[in-house]
């Protein structure tokens, strides 16, 4: 059937965007309800079902609280969206995929003058009379309605609620924290160091390697594409060849067979010869020194993004 309208929203704290409703196993139940239970989800996977959600090609993104989409048709339980703000090759509309119903809620949100985002690693949303409701992720955006000595007061997919101030900031944008120089996308990585990756993660439950890249630019002002290979296209140009024209934030683009073959894996420039990323399955964020490892012979790209001051 198609929805009777096309703008819906996330309605748990991180929803995950499945290939198809096919794609989900019988370990990926917490994962797929509402209310959603990340946490006891992520700690039963093994190790050999964790490769299995980007081997077996299972999920695609994620979305957080709130976030918006279209709603192209609902078929049974599951409704086929697409990411309205994660720009992707494979819609031009933004990354497609499949949720369940019961983690979104139909209509989208009044664009209004300021937001809400939350710049900690997570923080607690409340109800109106001050009882916890859940735990929202880093970059979780907001409407702001009004604001009290102790609350930012916030619209949300499920009604009014509050936010306390620390470990969020008011932002203009509906889509990305305020502009900052881009220096700031590494010093906000550092948060989620020893973070263990999630293949298709947005969240800072797990990210991707893409994901954690365009998380960070996202919390400086900036949206790029969701995956690699766009991201290395999208940006400006550095000579990847004279380390001193890197800046400290600029995106290292890496692929196999001595970086010939397309992109595979994305960080961020430390500075000083070094990167932080989001390496891969069964390990975590970290910050490693490019000289002697296989990326130093993989580097194929650098690429520049700058956020819009003033």
């Amino acid at each position: 059937m198609t929805a009777s309208s096309n703008i819906w929203r996330c309605a748990v704290p991180v929803a995950t965007v499945w290939t198809s409703a096919s794609s989900v196993r019988d370990i990926d139940a917490p994962g797929v309800e509402n209310p959603v239970h990340l946490v006891k989800w992520l700690e039963a996977l093994p190790y050999k079902e964790r490769v299995d959600l980007c081997n077996a090609n299972r999920i695609q993104t994620q979305l957080l609280f709130g976030e918006e989409v279209i709603v192209d048709e609902i078929v049974n339980d599951w409704a086929k969206i697409v990411a309205i703000h994660q720009p992707s090759k494979k819609d031009n509309r933004g990354y497609p995929g499949w949720v369940p119903v019961t983690q979104l809620k139909e209509g989208g949100t009044n664009k209004i003058k300021n937001y809400v985002i939350v710049t900690a690693d997570k923080v607690q949303l409340w109800s109106e009379d001050e009882n916890p409701l859940i735990v929202l992720p880093f970059n979780t955006i907001l409407p702001l309605r009004d604001e009290c000595s102790k609350y930012y007061h916030v619209d949300t997919p499920n009604g009014k609620a509050l936010l306390a101030k620390k470990g969020v900031e008011i932002t203009t944008s509906s889509t990305t924290g305020n502009p900052t120089t881009i220096d700031q996308a590494v010093a906000k990585g550092l948060a989620f160091l020893d973070l263990p990756y999630l293949w298709a993660g947005m969240s800072s439950y797990g990210y991707d390697c893409s994901g954690f890249t365009y998380n960070m630019l996202k919390a400086c002002g900036i949206i790029i594409p969701r995956d690699a290979g766009e991201q290395k296209e999208a940006g400006q140009a550095v000579d990847k060849e004279n380390q001193e024209e890197w800046q400290v934030g600029d995106l290292l683009f890496f692929a196999d067979d001595f970086g010939k073959a397309p992109v595979r894996h994305v960080g961020l420039y430390f500075g000083d010869g070094k990167m932080i990323h989001s390496p891969q399955t069964g390990k975590t964020v970290e910050i490693i020194t490019l000289a002697g490892t296989k990326f130093e012979e993989e580097l194929c790209g650098v690429s520049r993004y700058q956020a819009k001051l003033g």
